[in-house]
């Protein structure tokens, strides 16, 4: 889209709403005594493979459907320290961890919430291999709260308790492998009503209930440790729901490209109703159309018959020139088409003639395929698969069932969030027939004395905190305010604890709140970026090892190459701070240079010298001192104030 500041939210019936997931850093996990870190290496191995069951309402869920027809088997990587036999789900999970859930209680207070007498664990049907067991265990802790977001109030449905689910680490056609490390980390869940409507109130939103858990002092930071899933509608449109929102400023594009979305799927239907077209339109015949490319030049379809694959086509009538349409950046119709197909069966893609010839298929091919189909090649699109029988045809009853509903407009359904804000097709939308009671753990009574000890996790009220930054830790008023705001704060907080006395607040506080958002927005992967090697930038600065000129080049480097040290970092390069000595022999190295210079212009004298002394300088002494220093030589040696 082209500026959400010109687009009409309200009058598109925009409805956003949040699942924000945020690690605990809690002593043990969820529901076994293993510590709640993630392992470097494993001892062992197992090897599962899941299926579908019925729920107590004899239901199966689509998700869990999808899921089973892809039919890989799992490999879990066992820690020997990070897991346990629960994990291997070889043990029933011990009881509900106690600090988890003082914490859980203590937000929900945070958040006004009504919290219920007694919590029940869930199990939650989930056969995509991240648990073992099948299912993932769940458990509502209170409903019915709200947040205040710039005058705004935002309802606050559900704050659930859950285990993390595991750590995947590679995916191939044969199998997935997954590290049980992660897998029962205990993890909140927080989800809001559709009351946001607008993409910049989704970020606030989302930024403020992140900044919330993190003031407990009990959230885990890093990447992967606060996800976000957002469900949007617009009128005539359908709720969507995107999982894997890992980065917070992704969150106003993914909405908006969402919006957009919608809006050309809804121009699709349109077109389609206005050709006559409807559901039944599309018929799901699939026709062999092998001998079309025997000799074809297509590497793809080529490496496909050489496995002894065949090539097979869908006719979709009436569908010339939309599959071309764009839908979102660098995505169209015929995208959404292939992902249905890559979900449904593991293709690795599909061709369509409103982009051929291309890909090595030629003009007289796609005229063979036209005659040898029957389609009209004036109105008609033809989809084509090359893959062995069985997945081909699987992928053009995806692509068959897709098309239909194109008819009608928007399906509901799961997205996942690409790394450029788009969305691909995941799954169908999960319902309530996967999930049922968790009969291994007992039910947990919420006592009077339960929640007087939660309440001491829960921070001190924002304009407390306030006052204090501004006349404690004397930032400025616009300084405190963005701290406020930010997801950082409690991570100030620590820092400013340990290095106030050596370094101004003010300087942490801007590094956190202003200089990494600039790099961010200069393209830095920030987010490479741990609290350790924030902390340990900030103690060479009060150790004055280096400047704070030298901040945003050292975190820049530290960003773009992950895994070296900040000391190697300044050495790589080049920073050393220099000694008020060695500035005083610069300066007066640089006066001397330019001492006529400086004498015929002595109003801009200071200038000239800074400028020059900087040149040299800059990352390796900070500027005030390097100011102060200039203007006493010029006195000193030329006597201009």
């Amino acid at each position: 889209m082209s500026s959400s500041n010109a687009v009409d939210y309200k009058s598109l019936g925009l409805r956003v709403g949040l699942e924000i997931h945020v690690q605990l850093n809690t002593r043990r996990k969820l529901f076994c005594p293993c510590p709640t870190r993630l392992a470097s290496s494993h001892s062992a191995e197992l090897h599962r493979q899941l299926r579908p069951a019925r729920s107590e309402v004899g239901e199966v869920d689509p998700a869990t459907l999808l899921e089973w027809s892809k039919r890989k088997p799992y490999r879990y990587l066992v820690p020997r320290e990070e897991s346990c036999l629960v994990e291997a789900d070889e043990e029933p999970p011990h009881q509900l961890d106690r600090e988890s859930l003082l914490v859980a209680l203590a937000i929900a207070k945070a958040l006004r919430m009504r919290i219920v007498d007694e919590i029940h664990v869930m199990r939650k049907i989930v056969i995509d291999g991240s648990n073992v067991s099948g299912f993932q265990r769940t458990a509502l802790i209170a409903l019915n709260g709200y947040i205040e977001v710039e005058g705004r109030k935002i309802g606050v449905q559900t704050l659930c308790l859950e285990e993390d689910a595991a750590r995947k680490v590679e995916e191939t056609d044969a199998e997935v492998v997954y590290m049980l490390d992660r897998l029962g980390i205990p993890l909140v869940e927080i989800a809001t009503s559709p009351d946001i409507d607008s993409p910049e109130l989704a970020l606030k939103v989302a930024l403020k209930i992140g900044q919330l858990v993190r003031l407990t002092g009990k959230a885990k930071w890093g990447l992967g440790s606060i996800r976000q899933d957002i469900n949007v509608s617009i009128a005539g449109g359908a709720k969507t729901e995107t999982k894997g929102i890992q980065h917070l400023y992704m969150i106003p594009l993914v909405i908006e490209y969402e919006i957009k979305r919608q809006l050309e799927l809804l121009k699709i239907r349109d077109e389609l109703k206005a050709r006559g077209l409807s559901p039944e339109s599309i018929k799901p015949a699939i026709i062999d159309v092998t001998e079309v490319f025997k000799n074809t030049s297509s590497k793809i379809i080529r490496r496909a018959l050489e496995k002894g694959g065949v090539v097979s086509a869908l006719v979709l009538p009436g569908f010339k020139g939309l599959l071309a349409r764009s839908i979102q950046p660098n995505r169209r119709f015929g995208t959404e088409l292939s992902d249905y197909a890559k979900a449904w069966s593991g293709v690795g893609g599909i061709f369509h003639t409103d982009e051929l010839p291309g890909y090595g298929i030629s003009e007289v091919e796609v005229a063979k395929l036209y005659n040898a189909t029957g389609a009209d090649p004036s109105r008609d699109a033809i989809v084509i698969v090359a893959d062995d029988k069985d997945r081909v045809e699987k992928a053009l009853l995806a692509v068959a069932e897709r098309a239909a509903y194109a008819t009608i407009g928007v399906p509901e359904e799961t997205r996942a969030a690409n790394p450029d804000c788009t969305t691909k097709y995941m799954r169908p939308r999960p319902g309530a027939a996967r999930m049922y009671p968790e009969t291994d753990i007992p039910p947990v009574l919420v006592t009077r004395d339960l929640l007087e000890e939660a309440s001491k996790y829960i921070s001190e009220h924002p304009d407390v905190k306030y006052r204090r930054l501004v006349e404690k830790h004397k930032l400025s008023k616009e300084l405190a305010s963005a701290l406020l705001n930010d997801l950082m704060l409690d991570f100030y907080e620590y820092l400013a604890e340990k290095y106030c006395e050596k370094i101004p607040c003010s300087v942490i506080a801007s590094i956190l709140v202003n200089t990494i958002p600039m790099l961010r927005r200069e393209g830095v992967p920030v987010d490479n970026l741990s609290e350790d090697v924030i902390e340990e930038v900030v103690r060479l600065l009060a150790e004055g090892v280096v400047a704070k000129e030298a901040i945003p080049d050292i975190l820049a480097y530290l960003a773009k190459n992950p895994g070296v040290s900040v000391v190697d970092a300044v050495n790589a390069l080049g920073i050393r701070r220099l000694s008020v000595e060695e500035l005083d022999a610069l300066i007066a190295s640089i006066i001397e240079k330019t001492r006529s210079k400086l004498l015929e212009r002595p109003e801009k004298a200071f200038s000239i010298v800074m400028g020059e002394v900087m040149k040299t300088a800059r990352g390796s002494v900070d500027g005030k001192l390097v100011a102060e220093r200039v203007k006493y030589k010029l006195k000193e040696l030329l006597n201009i104030n």
